[in-house]
Parts: C-alpha cells; sequence; structure tokens
C-alpha cells in the first residue's frame, strides 16, 4: 500500500540511529522522515519549526474561540474609559 511522506528528506532509521545530527543537517531545517521497513515511523523536526507549529496552533486555537463568541453581545468603551 502506498504511503504519502510529508517531508522533502527521508532517512531510514538505521541512518538516523547511527547519526541524527548528520541526518537533520541535510534537511536544511526542514522535516526529516524517518522510515522503518520503507515506512514512515516518525518525522523529526527542528526546534525552529517545532516552535512555528506550536505557534500556529495556539492561534487556530485562538481563533476558534473568537468565532465561538463572535455574536456574543458585548459593551463598547473608550480607550479612556480603560
Amino acid at each position: 500500500m502506498p504511503t504519502r511522506i510529508l517531508a522533502g528528506t527521508v532517512a531510514s532509521i538505521s541512518e538516523f540511529k547511527a547519526n541524527p545530527m548528520k541526518v537533520m543537517s541535510f534537511s536544511s531545517g526542514n522535516a526529516v522522515a524517518v522510515l522503518n521497513h520503507n515506512e514512515p515511523a516518525f518525522y523529526c523536526i527542528p526546534p525552529a519549526m517545532y516552535e512555528a507549529l506550536m505557534e500556529r496552533l495556539d492561534d487556530l486555537e485562538l481563533l476558534a474561540k473568537v468565532r465561538e463568541r463572535e455574536h456574543e453581545p458585548s459593551i463598547n468603551v473608550t480607550l479612556n474609559e480603560l
């Protein structure tokens, strides 16, 4: 069964275990798909990408709250009133 690989760089699990930093250096700051028997076992991402993903997730959760509450009654105030 074909499997979709969501990374531009792939490595076998043996290759990754032997030298993970070397594998990550080939990814140029992008995700690496680590394969076990030619199937993705996991994805490894650099810290900057992980932080960006977490930031995006937080934004999406806040957006969901905004949309959930956008039709609730509100009180208009000016900055001087605060």
